[in-house]
């Protein structure tokens, strides 16, 4: 069902093009920043003094930049710096909203209060799924303003981007920009049935792996456009059930339609950063 990508289907950091626009996409961090570093660094995006040196190309966070790992807040705040930086050199740095950002920020507003989680508190929901204590304690306004006005999805180049592996998203509107309004919303709200439900959601994967993946992915392109999808959350090596060694590249599947980017770093990860292609010119190969 799945495939390891072909050279022209993406293209890692190593070959990046000297000229032009180029979309980048980062995979799930989950705290492990200096990887991160290494990355962006190899792909000429930052300097050595991690200040942005991408010029004009756009660089996309999958989403999941925290938790699994001990540099979750450092790697915020480096991408805060970089989307600033970048704004004022004409490029452009996103981050997209993944289920561990709502799992901390949910953890700081609601703390013991129950929850259906696997915790059976908002807290402990976050500590069941890796949470590193000095993140929330150092979680500050300015963090969780910039984190709670994530959008969910985006899309670039004929792709549709999301973190979930999930069809979790039309649950929530019909056009990307209803969907980003709508969890925004949840997150700026105090309704903890809400935030519940939102964590609840976010749980869910492999919806386009498994079978019938095909016709959710259908869906999911019926819906908010897109002749593919990218997404992270699932690990490549637990999908694949290769070492984490060995993820060193996307894993594409459903005939080149879907692109999981999720290298699986905090499993030990050497991790990778590609260039999106043109979803039209690929699928006509």
């Amino acid at each position: 069902m799945g495939s390891n990508p072909t050279p022209t289907a993406i293209v890692c950091a190593r070959n990046r093009m000297s000229s032009g626009r180029s979309v980048w996409i980062m995979g799930d961090v989950h705290g492990q920043l200096e990887v991160l570093m290494r990355l962006l660094r190899d792909a000429r995006l930052i300097d050595e003094r991690l200040d942005w040196s991408g010029e004009r190309d756009v660089l996309c966070f999958i989403g999941d930049l925290m938790d699994r790992g001990p540099g979750g807040l450092e790697a915020v705040e480096l991408v805060m710096r970089l989307q600033d930086q970048a704004r004022r050199a004409g490029g452009h740095v996103e981050s997209l909203l993944g289920n561990h950002e709502v799992l901390l920020l949910a953890a700081h507003k609601f703390g013991g209060d129950s929850s259906t989680g696997i915790g059976g508190t908002f807290v402990d929901d976050w500590r069941q799924n890796g949470g590193y204590p000095r993140d929330l304690e150092g979680l500050g306004a300015e963090h969780i303003a910039w984190l709670s006005r994530r959008p969910a999805m985006a899309a670039s180049k004929g792709w549709l981007l999301v973190h979930a592996d999930s069809t979790m998203y039309i649950s929530f509107g019909t056009k990307i920009e209803e969907v980003n309004a709508a969890l925004t919303a949840v997150l700026s709200g105090d309704d903890p049935i809400a935030w519940d439900a939102l964590v609840s959601a976010f749980a869910r994967r492999n919806a386009f792996l498994a079978s019938g993946g095909g016709a959710r992915l259908a869906r999911m392109r019926a819906a908010f456009g897109g002749e593919g999808l990218v997404h992270g959350h699932t690990p490549i090596p637990v999908i694949t059930g290769g070492s984490p060694q060995s993820a060193v590249s996307p894993f594409v599947y459903r005939g080149g339609r879907c692109v999981n980017v999720d290298g699986g770093l905090f499993l030990g990860s050497p991790g990778f950063l590609c260039r999106l292609p043109d979803a039209t010119q690929l699928l006509a190969r």
